[in-house]
């Protein structure tokens, strides 16, 4: 893996209510929270290891490109937010006995709107949650409650637990990935600053706006490719660019065995491991994939 600054962080628990909702797309919802309690100043107390009193959004850092929180979701059941702690030693601990929902989420922008913190996170909805969806990618409680999501529900943003930094020397950017990956591929491009040549290449489904998905991207130059046109498209419009530049940095985030070809292919044409930042946010036919999973089980990273 790339040799990028690397900074623990305590994983601290944050309830938070939907401010607003925003459809991006059929598919897309960028869902904006703040802290559920108004009094959260940020400020730690001693003894505090719970999700109000001193833990708001305010002091919620992700300067890292691809910073991700574990957001824990209400039991779907009966609608009850079963809120994890931080223990006395810095460990996340989920409540016992019952339902704990939870997903990793990439945080798309923090900000401070008249003094009061606020965090985006995009969310891509699947199956009966987008009208016309294919068969075969059925929802989860995820998508369910974001394409229900309305302002005053609440969850717990807990993390980041780490924030990874940008690697030295990038010459060039190459983004590789999908609609779950874009918020990631976005800050990248942010990330590099603006004297840093970016090309993406980005495949979608049918539900998701082109418009959107190069507005995100803003400077960079985007190759959209569709789902529905079948299989291996993202190696082969890598494979098409051709030898990448010494001093180019590639960025992979979405279907896990889409870019472990990505991958594979990059590794034999001679691109350097530390150019590689490539991982996996889903698996097709796995629920909840673990974002620091192997990309390729049978050739781990």
């Amino acid at each position: 893996m790339p040799d990028r600054p690397r900074t623990r962080l305590a994983p601290v628990p944050r309830r938070v209510r939907v401010h607003a909702v925003r459809r991006t797309s059929d598919a897309l919802r960028r869902i904006t929270f703040r802290d559920a309690d108004p009094t959260a100043d940020g400020a730690p107390r001693p003894g505090d290891h719970g999700t109000s009193g001193g833990h708001g959004l305010a002091t919620l850092a992700a300067p890292g490109p691809d910073d991700h929180v574990k957001v824990f979701l209400p039991d779907p059941a009966t609608g009850v937010l079963h809120a994890p702690t931080l223990t006395a030693d810095g460990a996340l601990q989920r409540p016992a006995g019952v339902v704990s929902i939870s997903r990793e989420m990439t945080v798309r922008a923090t900000r401070v709107v008249d003094g009061v913190a606020e965090v985006d996170v995009d969310w891509v909805l699947h199956g009966d949650d987008v009208p016309g969806a294919p068969p075969g990618e059925p929802g989860g409680p995820a998508s369910a409650w974001a394409a229900r999501a309305a302002a005053g529900d609440e969850v717990v943003l807990a993390g980041p637990s780490t924030t990874r930094g940008v690697p030295d020397g990038v010459g060039r950017l190459l983004l590789v990935g999908d609609e779950t990956g874009l918020p990631a591929l976005a800050r990248w491009v942010d990330a590099v600053g603006p004297d840093v040549p970016v090309t993406a290449i980005v495949e979608i489904g049918d539900a998701v706006d082109e418009a959107f998905v190069e507005a995100e991207l803003g400077r960079a130059s985007v190759e959209i490719l569709y789902r529905t046109d079948g299989p291996g498209q993202l190696a082969e419009a890598v494979r098409a660019l051709g030898h990448l530049d010494a001093d180019e940095h590639v960025v992979g985030a979405g279907e896990a065995t889409d870019l472990a070809a990505v991958r594979r292919d990059l590794r034999r044409s001679g691109v350097r491991p530390d150019r590689l930042d490539v991982r996996g946010y889903w698996r097709r036919g796995v629920v909840n994939l673990d974002p620091e999973a192997p990309l390729d089980p049978t050739d781990p990273d």
